[in-house]
């Protein structure tokens, strides 16, 4: 029994299939948005191999990744063929962008959150988070004409990158203002 290749040339005119059928330019706004959600995820898998495994941060990392996966299949799929996805499995509900605005409550009475704005960088993981926000914001803008209302996408979105402004600066501890810089 052969292994079945990585590769299928199927792309190489500069289409990509969707879920459930349908081909579009690897330019058109499904694969813009579903591939800056990609790089987010990327992104904050390097942050989570800075982490401890089995800490907080690295707990929440995977389930946001566990749920990427979900707005990933969501994004990738027509408009058309979206009801065929499933509620927390393929689509995303307004129960994971509940679950964001929870995390982010209780991660809330962890610390003391800064006033202003901040420099970025206090340490490495602090910065990859911060890197993962910027992307998660442009995958939100991105998703903006790939998933029109009801869909739970950009609301999912812009919650996440309110998450990881907060799990930054929870990593950091002590954030250097902006305004203390001379």
């Amino acid at each position: 029994m052969s292994r079945e290749k990585v590769y299928t040339r199927a792309g190489d005119d500069g289409t990509t299939g969707l879920f459930y059928g349908g081909r579009v330019g690897k330019d058109s706004a499904l694969p813009r948005a579903y591939g800056a959600v990609d790089e987010a995820q990327a992104i904050l898998g390097l942050a989570r191999a800075e982490s401890r495994k089995g800490s907080e941060l690295d707990e929440i990392l995977v389930h946001i990744m566990r749920d990427l996966w979900v707005l990933m299949a969501e994004l990738a799929t027509l408009p058309e063929n979206r009801h065929k996805l499933k509620a927390g499995k393929s689509l995303v509900t307004s129960e994971m962008v509940t679950k964001l605005e929870q995390t982010i409550d209780s991660l809330d009475e962890k610390f003391s959150p800064p006033t202003e704005f901040v420099v970025p960088g206090e340490n490495r993981i602090a910065a990859l988070l911060d890197v993962g926000r910027t992307v998660v914001r442009r995958a939100e803008r991105h998703s903006i004409s790939a998933a029109q209302p009801p869909s739970q996408a950009c609301p999912y979105l812009n919650r996440l990158s309110d998450l990881l402004w907060t799990l930054a600066r929870w990593q950091e501890g002590k954030s250097l203002p902006v305004r203390s810089i001379e």
